[in-house]
């Protein structure tokens, strides 16, 4: 695959590092990425955007998904996890995270995780939508992602594996033959580095989690906005599925304005035996599918919206005040606490709830051994597309999926690196003449970008509202575009200029990939076709970026992906 030679207009760099492995993103794919490549002796530097442990995993509240349980076997965690994904996982790939996450979790405890355990110290297990068994390891309750980073960041400085904080990644660098060879990036604030450099490395790992920032209300952190994606697509690699943006149904309802992160409640509080109710106090998803409130995440939202519709209301209740406060607060604290902060007390009232966008099931594209389509590029966690989610993850997959796949990349680099397969660091020149600059947008843009997404590419989507987004979105691209063409202009660098540019490119592919895909399946609600259609769309949708910045999508001729480019020793 060849790249675009489109970068972000952005300084040279002024410094640069050395490494075999550049680490992008400091979530549990990131950092298990990080240690197990350290640990075979690679030399290993840890880029991130803020710090070590501001990710998206210190924020997962539910916990990891694996096989554990009396009687539960990996085969069954399968089964759940492929009717959750409608069609379209890849069983092989689905296979792998069962299999291996049950020893990956022991790895991570060994690591120094702690998770909940009973009276006589056996691991405690809880139950999410989806899921036919008590199958979630949790941590303080409902602060799983808080103890896995916890661990991950201890174990990472014990190592003294070297970090660059505070650190937007901008672009790839590649040698002459189109070869990974590191990552340019702009340190934000005073420090050893400063401003914008390069780490040159012949393996780079995007580990950069998600992007939910591209709508306005997420239950994602402000870093999330699709920076790995968006990368990827400029250095010539394919992303798939990313029209699978998975809304999680449950975010507290702040009100109809309200805009950036969102408080997450778990759907662990459902596994518990919470209940979703309308203003009447009416149970409405009993009836609708024989898991009721514990169906895959998909069917609850498409339930929760429905029912507001035929309510004209904005938001519906879950109903926990059978628990009592002994149990909020040993079991949910941290949900107990933002409950209140915002003036709801579950112990004694129902929790105003509606969907928010949440996780991005698709992402840059990669095979078993986390490679994507551009030699010496690996992608783990929620930025990657390994095929284990479908068209709608599965409860608690996330995290077991950035350990498996995290795992997996580290093994296949120190493979590249024992037969000295991983090539020299020569870089491209930063900055040619003849190297297309991609036009930055300006900061304020971001809200037009997202409300755009909310409204056009939301939960509820069809023909007409996909048209008008990509109408609205192709406008702001080409205001930015001709002003750089016509009079030499862009938004001058900066982080929220590049952050926002970003978001303008995935937001483009998502609604791209949601024009092609004329059917509802998983997360992907269709009004004008509510149907599934296997014949014609048990398929992926595979989108590129050309070189002058229009998008190349294509749909897969089977359920299959067909082979990402071969690695170096297959060539």
């Amino acid at each position: 695959m060849s790249a675009t030679g489109i970068r972000l207009h952005a300084p040279a760099p002024g410094w640069s590092l050395d490494a075999d492995v550049v680490v992008v993103g400091s979530g549990v794919a990131g950092l298990t990425a990080a240690l197990r490549c350290s640990a075979a002796g690679l030399r290993t530097v840890v880029v991130t955007k803020a710090r070590l442990d501001d990710g998206s995993t210190r924020w997962a509240q539910g916990g990891i998904a694996a096989a554990f349980g009396e009687g539960d076997t990996p085969e069954q965690h399968l089964d759940d996890t492929l009717v959750a994904g409608v069609g379209l996982c890849d069983e092989e790939a689905v296979r792998t995270l069962v299999t291996e996450g049950p020893d990956a979790v022991r790895r991570l405890i060994e690591t120094g995780a702690h998770f909940d355990t009973g009276p006589e110290g056996a691991i405690e297990l809880t139950r999410e939508g989806g899921h036919h068994r008590r199958r979630i390891v949790h941590a303080g309750g409902d602060a799983t992602g808080a103890e896995v980073s916890r661990a991950l960041v201890e174990a990472v400085r014990a190592r003294g594996i070297p970090t660059v904080e505070n650190a937007l990644v901008l672009d790839l660098l590649t040698d002459a033959d189109g070869r990974t060879a590191g990552v340019s990036l702009h340190v934000m604030g005073e420090g050893q580095h400063d401003g914008v450099g390069a780490v040159q490395a012949p393996a780079v790992v995007l580990a950069t989690g998600g992007m939910g920032q591209v709508f306005s209300a997420t239950t994602n952190p402000s870093v999330s906005t699709g920076d790995g994606v968006a990368l990827a697509l400029r250095a010539g690699a394919e992303v798939s599925d990313l029209e699978f943006v998975q809304f999680h149904p449950t975010v507290l309802f702040l009100g109809a304005d309200a805009e950036g992160q969102q408080p997450l409640i778990s759907e662990a509080v459902r596994g518990e035996g919470a209940h979703l109710v309308d203003a009447d106090g009416v149970r409405f998803m009993v009836g609708q599918h024989e898991l009721a409130e514990l169906a895959p995440r998909d069917i609850v939202t498409k339930g929760i919206t429905r029912r507001m519709q035929e309510r004209g209301a904005e938001h519906m209740y879950l109903d926990a005040r059978h628990f009592g406060a002994d149990m909020w607060a040993t079991r949910f604290p941290t949900i107990l606490a933002a409950c209140r902060a915002h003036g709801i007390d579950p112990v004694t009232e129902p929790i105003p709830v509606a969907p928010a966008a949440h996780y991005a099931s698709g992402g840059v594209r990669t095979d078993p051994h986390g490679r994507t389509t551009v030699p010496g590029l690996y992608a783990c966690g929620e930025v990657a597309c390994t095929g284990v989610h479908g068209a709608n993850r599965l409860a608690s997959n996330s995290l077991l999926e950035g350990l498996v796949y995290a795992e997996r990349i580290a093994a296949d680099i120190t493979t590249q690196h024992a037969r000295n397969t991983l090539h020299a660091c020569v870089p491209h020149p930063v900055a040619r003449p003849e190297t297309p600059s991609h036009p930055l947008l300006p900061p304020e843009a971001r809200f037009a970008i997202q409300r755009v997404m909310t409204e056009g590419a939301g939960v509820l989507r069809s023909a007409e509202s996909l048209k008008e987004a990509a109408a609205r979105l192709a406008r702001i691209h080409a205001e930015a575009a001709g002003a750089l063409a016509e009079h030499g202009k862009t938004a001058e660098p900066g982080v929220d200029t590049w952050e926002t540019t970003n978001l303008l490119c995935v937001a483009r592919v998502l609604v791209a990939a949601a024009q092609r895909r004329e059917e509802t399946r998983g997360c992907h609600w269709r009004e004008d076709h509510p149907d599934r259609d296997d014949e014609a769309w048990r398929r992926h949708i595979v989108v590129r970026l050309n070189p002058d910045r229009t998008l190349a999508a294509h749909t897969t001729a089977t359920p299959d992906f067909p082979p990402t480019r071969p690695s170096p020793q297959e060539q």
